[in-house]
């Protein structure tokens, strides 16, 4: 295969095509260093660099992220309620009417493995004042951070 940037979702597909295909080639493992385990590298690399411009996928809710790692850990809602202050508490959280507090976010993340970014990024109703907002825009380096790639959080 010809490998090149992937521009489109044509090339996308036939260079994962051409993973799956060099993977799935040989019942042994592919050599590192071999020309096809070079191959499948370069590949993964430009598959990786496509995704990351054109298929970005943003953090899951913070509930929506604690009821999957409960699920994965087969654990019930009083198996966590320690990490909430109590039963009632976790029930009010994984049913939206209590917000997730620090301390519920730094125990979640330390005792289940949640990442940080999905326990807090999910809270679109959190903004910041408008007049504030254009106070921190006018600050050159906090306006280029934002215009990267973070541009839709603000």
């Amino acid at each position: 295969m010809n490998t090149k940037i992937l521009k489109t979702e044509q090339e996308y597909n036939e260079a994962c095509e051409r993973i799956y295909s060099l993977i799935n080639s040989t019942e042994n493992p592919i050599e590192t260093n071999s020309p096809e385990g070079e191959e499948m590298e370069l590949l993964s690399l430009l598959v990786e660099k496509y995704e990351q411009e054109h298929h970005q996928m943003e953090a899951p809710n913070p509930i929506e992220a604690i009821k999957f790692r409960m699920e994965q850990m087969n654990l019930k809602q009083a198996d966590i309620a320690p990490l909430f202050g109590g039963k009632t508490r976790v029930s009010e959280v994984l049913n939206g009417k209590r917000t997730l507090t620090l301390k519920m976010i730094t125990l979640l993340n330390r005792y289940l493995g949640i990442p940080l970014e999905s326990l807090v990024s999910g809270n679109k109703e959190i903004k910041l004042e408008a007049e504030k907002k254009e106070k921190l825009l006018n600050i050159s380096s906090i306006r280029e951070y934002l215009n990267g790639s973070r541009a839709a959080m603000i």
